[in-house]
């Protein structure tokens, strides 16, 4: 690699890192205050809402870092432009293909990096994501409990609470206990407090009573208590085990599922692996959009707005389409060779363009000639 081609792959490496953080970090923060609410509203710890929000952030990055590649060349190529280092470097003798030459290691560290991602990091997040999740609503009940709100754990318990005090504890309690349905119980108190110990969740209970209605006989037993502590776990029945989706398993276990499964599983799992490929595929697109508008043709003083506009508009058009196909895929297992052909159909456009010098007369390849 030339000294100008370190030259050119350093400044777009390091706009696409800048450009790709700004968005994640917007993206992230957008997406994580709506775990806040697990704080203020359902008690759980800030070490819990910052690990949970550490592990949606792999899924936006494999949003944003395709995208931070293309405003990263964009800008560089149009900088290049503007203060005239493109001028000479044309003038030199060097092709849009030689310019491009830094651009596509930059695609290729790009692909990388989103392979890791696709192969290994987002399954993994998200598996660890939703097991927290699962956790938290089989294990830490006082997580899922809204004030004034009647929360339904399983179809045989459901739990009211009027409102939380400054201390954390539950006031205005209720529990309704359908286990037995010839018996059911009903446990009312003035307060109470949620306990953890490692291996299931607890309620204090406060200054309340017992109510259990006997269908058969019709007889009401009531028993008053000043403290009384009831085991949450003992009355969800909630599995050890759950299912996961296609988008918490690696890439072996996608395009291999488990023979038991029905076809439509083992569709949506093969359509969710090919999209792990097209994704990073989708980058050297991406890169080469604005080296196709702005590398072919004669150069102009009064400046390439047109040709970044271009960019653009031509950059939202390819995500759209790219949207498009593998929401079709999602749908109709035939469409997965679709998804290829749009994720790399501007690559193979793009390259045409720049070993021809454009497609039009506006943008005919001029080595020296300066407007």
């Amino acid at each position: 690699m030339s000294r100008l081609d370190r030259y050119i792959l350093r400044q777009s490496l390091s706009m696409m890192l800048f450009v790709t953080a700004a968005l994640a970090a917007a993206v992230w923060l957008a997406q994580s205050l709506r775990l806040v609410d697990l704080i203020v509203n359902r008690g759980l710890s800030i070490e819990l809402f910052l690990y949970l929000a550490a592990l949606i952030l792999p899924r936006f990055l494999e949003v944003v870092l395709p995208i931070g590649a293309f405003i990263a060349v964009l800008f560089v190529f149009h900088r290049l432009t503007a203060e005239s280092e493109l001028v000479v470097m044309r003038a030199a003798g060097l092709g849009p293909l030689a310019l491009g030459r830094a651009v596509f290691v930059l695609a290729a560290i790009a692909f990388f990096i989103l392979m890791s991602f696709s192969a290994y990091f987002t399954p993994a997040s998200t598996r660890a994501f939703k097991d927290l999740q699962f956790e938290i609503r089989n294990r830490f009940v006082s997580a899922l409990l809204q004030a004034g709100t009647f929360t339904t754990i399983t179809d045989k318990l459901t739990i009211y609470i009027a409102g939380r005090d400054s201390r954390g504890q539950v006031t205005g309690l209720l529990i309704n206990d359908d286990r037995n349905p010839q018996q059911p119980v009903t446990l009312l108190a003035e307060r109470g407090a949620f306990a953890d110990d490692g291996q299931g969740s607890r309620i204090i209970m406060v200054n309340g009573s017992r109510q259990s209605f006997n269908r058969i006989t019709g007889k009401l037993s009531v028993l008053t208590f000043e403290r009384y502590t009831l085991d949450l776990n003992s009355l969800k029945g909630a599995p050890d085990m759950r299912w996961r989706d296609a988008e918490e398993r690696f890439l072996p276990d996608l395009f291999a599922p488990p023979p038991h499964l029905d076809q439509r599983t083992r569709d949506s799992f093969l359509v969710e692996g090919n999209e792990r490929i097209a994704i990073p595929l989708s980058v050297f697109s991406f890169v080469m959009i604005p080296l196709a508008c702005l590398l072919p043709g004669e150069f102009s003083r009064r400046g390439q707005l047109r040709r970044v506009l271009l960019a653009i508009g031509l950059a939202f058009v390819f995500q759209a389409l790219d949207l498009a196909s593998k929401n079709l895929a999602g749908r109709h297992i035939a469409a997965i060779p679709l998804m290829y052909l749009i994720d790399l159909l501007p690559l193979g456009l793009g390259f045409g363009i720049l070993r021809s010098g454009g497609i039009t007369p506006f943008m005919r390849w001029r080595p020296a000639t300066v407007r």
